[in-house]
């Protein structure tokens, strides 16, 4: 059985099957999917748990004997089995093919996994587990869809923001739900329930930057070159993120409805992709200046 992270809640209101694999490119969904089955775990009875890693070292016959072995309690237990190199080995993945055919009464099998490409899904080991048990793969949303992504997360703490405010912190976080997730608490601790501003979405966001976006601002809106040079300089020597300065470098030449510049966003824009040649941070300071001069 497939199913998708956010299918998960409705899953766990019945009774779990015997095992369950996780695998996706985000831990963030890795994480919340893992919580929630253990919580679900316990909830159904399963009152022991044993967490097995497999390490270069890792003895496949421990797996068994976790399985084999009776609660102390005389309950349930849970074997909480992390794969984090995705790659069992050949004894490994024999191991896994036969555990699967003998899975253990009053057991739940919980099998963590990395993001696994193609080949590794047509692995006979890979294979056997999704045969048997539910498979969930927890990937982070494509960057055109993380705004909405953002949304449902705000909506689940009453909260909503305009699509610019969106925007604004999917830029920042470049498709990083752990730090996405950080934002969104954040501004559910600093904020009442309701609609959020643009304003309140970037002061809060900022807030614990690194470098200052408003630097930036400021100097773009009061037309100063030379404090404009200074502050991408900095914003380079932190590694600021290119996409969260093009947006506030765009977002200026929009507001002034500058053609030209805008155009030269666009091309900024390619080169952050990987689409066009140059030196980005040159670009960003002619971008920079061509709107000072403006």
């Amino acid at each position: 059985m497939l199913l998708r992270p956010e299918q998960l809640a409705a899953h766990l209101e019945k009774p779990l099957h015997p095992l369950y694999v996780l695998h996706g490119d985000d831990p963030l969904p890795t994480i919340e999917c893992g919580d929630a089955l253990r919580a679900a775990a316990r909830r159904q009875g399963y009152d022991e748990r044993k967490v097995l890693a497999v390490t270069p070292a890792f003895l496949w016959d421990e797996l068994f004997h976790a399985a084999g072995n009776l609660s102390l309690f005389g309950g349930r237990t849970l074997i909480d089995l992390r794969i984090p190199a995705g790659k069992p080995g050949r004894d490994g993945g024999e191991a896994l093919q036969r555990y699967c055919k003998r899975l253990a009464p009053d057991t739940l099998t919980l099998v963590t996994l990395p993001e696994m490409d193609g080949k590794a899904k047509k692995a006979a080991w890979f294979s056997a587990l999704v045969a048997v048990g539910v498979a969930i793969e927890c990937n982070a949303p494509p960057l055109d869809k993380l705004p909405q992504w953002i949304a449902r997360r705000l909506a689940t703490q009453q909260q909503t923001a305009p699509a610019e405010a969106l925007e604004f912190i999917a830029l920042h976080v470049e498709g990083n739900l752990l730090a996405a997730h950080q934002e969104i608490q954040k501004l559910g601790l600093l904020h009442p329930p309701g609609a959020l501003t643009l304003q309140q979405v970037s002061a809060a966001v900022l807030d614990v930057a690194r470098y200052d976006i408003d630097d930036l601002k400021g100097a773009l809106q009061t037309r100063n070159a030379a404090r404009c040079a200074r502050t991408l300089e900095g914003l380079k020597d932190e590694e600021a993120a290119p996409p969260l300065v093009l947006w506030v470098l765009a977002n200026e030449a929009r507001q002034r409805m500058h053609r030209a510049a805008l155009l030269h966003a666009a091309r900024i824009d390619r080169i952050i992709k990987g689409l066009a040649a140059g030196d980005l941070w040159d670009e960003f300071l002619q971008l920079s200046l061509r709107l000072t001069k403006a």
